[in-house]
């Protein structure tokens, strides 16, 4: 069993995992010594905090060890990639998986012998999801018939979130002006539309403030992620394109303005950029949950663990 997206989890598998992440999170010690110290490998292609700290951390609260490989300083770079996780999986336990490529992630999981999780790729994010999932929960008290509104660049984020509410009942509206190349899933997105819990608000079409205002009225969750990938926000090859999306997606930032007068909570995978897809008041804000949002990252990390390690 890997997690490389939410499709192949059931609604179950989802529901339990969210439930062990709040007992975890309640009960931190009866979970001390809960893999035997079995080892997690972190293999990265891309930089983190919070996918990182979950894993290393996560493991290590439960009892295992953790192993840290930047993809730059091993032979991932130069050598076969099918070959070279047959051999780390000789030596872990479960790799934790933060790749640039989605293809690459589903390639090096055909050839593990032990269980992958995605750690983020282009075109989902499933760990964050689940995070998310316990953290909806954790505020609202249920799941099913939440209604969350995604604004900004449509990527990995928006499809696990979307994935991840077509299994638990998450009534999902995108507006996304943009859409991240890598992230597009028409059968995800037709899946989950034809349950009807995803829409996608028509931007070519809106006065943006106001559609803006009647979508968030109706939400309980509305959710934000930067407008360009982390890996891309400072790199020269990228500045034309970043400079053209903040153009673009001003118009649709989460601002004290907008949220004037609305009871929805706040949400942000982090890192956020302030002042540009998010102000920072509303970071801070008394409806904000991104704090504990990001620290749920552990707690669920936690679980998606056991989980994996219980079904090797």
């Amino acid at each position: 069993m890997h997690l490389i997206t939410l499709d192949p989890w059931s609604e179950k598998d989802i529901l339990e995992t969210v439930e062990d992440s709040l007992n975890i999170k309640k009960y931190p010690e009866k979970y001390r010594h809960a893999v035997g110290g079995k080892s997690l490998c972190l293999l990265f292609q891309k930089t983190s905090t919070r996918t990182r700290c979950a894993g290393e951390i996560g493991i290590t609260h439960l009892g295992g060890h953790a192993h840290y490989l930047d993809w730059r300083t091993t032979n991932f770079a130069l050598a076969d990639l099918s070959d070279e996780m047959r051999v780390l999986s000789a030596y872990v336990d479960i790799i934790l998986a933060r790749f640039l490529k989605h293809a690459d992630l589903v390639e090096a999981a055909a050839a593990a012998t032990v269980p992958i999780i995605n750690g983020c790729c282009d075109k989902y994010h499933p760990t964050q999801a689940l995070g998310d999932l316990m953290t909806i929960q954790e505020h609202l008290g249920r799941l099913e018939g939440v209604k969350l509104c995604f604004i900004g660049v449509h990527n990995n984020v928006c499809n696990s979130l979307i994935a991840a509410g077509m299994k638990v009942g998450i009534e999902v509206t995108v507006v996304a002006p943009e859409v991240n190349p890598a992230a597009v899933d028409k059968a995800l997105w037709n899946a989950a539309a034809r349950k009807g819990l995803y829409k996608v608000l028509d931007t070519g079409s809106i006065n943006v403030g106001s559609a803006l205002e009647s979508v968030i009225a109706e939400s309980d969750i509305v959710y934000t992620d930067t407008w360009v990938d982390m890996e891309f926000f400072t790199d020269p090859a990228f500045a034309e394109e970043r400079e053209r999306r903040l153009k673009k997606m001003m118009p649709y930032q989460l601002n004290t303005e907008l949220l004037n007068g609305h009871e929805c909570k706040i949400m942000h995978c982090l890192p956020a950029h302030h002042g540009y897809e998010i102000s920072g008041e509303l970071v801070n804000d008394e409806r904000s949950i991104i704090f504990e949002q990001s620290e749920n990252r552990l707690h669920s990390m936690k679980a998606i663990l056991l989980r994996l390690l219980a079904h090797a």
